[in-house]
């Protein structure tokens, strides 16, 4: 019950950036960033929170291919947004970098995934040990240059 509880305070967060962006701009925190035209909004849960997550139906696939199972799995979430009329978009190609200070990382393409009606992007990483991370995402979009965004994730607390 516990896991249900946090999966609805993330997605009521996430929720909240979308109230906040519907007026066209929106203040940067360190979990928003704008550039290229697209804000982004991200989101980082521990991936043992999204194990408890029903299926909604015998023909869903698992999210991205099945949760890890690992002790360090992570899934990170983003919602974009237009940044000139704060409309979500749901017709993009993200993609996110993780790394750790002084490492490569780990670089995929975030699935889309609906959340209550709405298109986010979301996947799993590994963050094996307590660093600062930078999160790299790329978001290409038709018709525009692809924006590129880039985060900070603190994993040492």
């Amino acid at each position: 019950m516990a896991s249900r509880r946090t999966i609805a305070a993330l997605l009521s967060a996430l929720g909240v950036a979308g109230t906040l962006s519907s007026g066209g701009v929106a203040a940067e925190t360190d979990q928003s960033k704008t550039a290229g035209g697209v804000t982004v909004y991200l989101g980082v849960v521990p991936a043992e929170i999204v194990k408890g997550l029903p299926a909604s139906g015998a023909t869903e696939r698992p999210m991205h291919g099945g949760i890890p199972k690992g002790p360090h799995e992570y899934h990170f979430v983003a919602a974009v947004f237009d940044a000139a009329n704060g409309a979500r978009v749901s017709d993009a190609v993200v993609t996110a970098e993780v790394a750790g200070l002084g490492l490569s990382g780990s670089k995929k393409k975030l699935e889309p995934m609906q959340i209550a009606g709405t298109t986010t992007y979301g996947g799993f990483f590994d963050l094996p040990g307590f660093d600062l991370y930078t999160v790299k995402l790329t978001v290409e979009r038709s018709g525009a240059s692809a924006a590129a965004l880039q985060f900070k994730y603190d994993h040492r607390r």
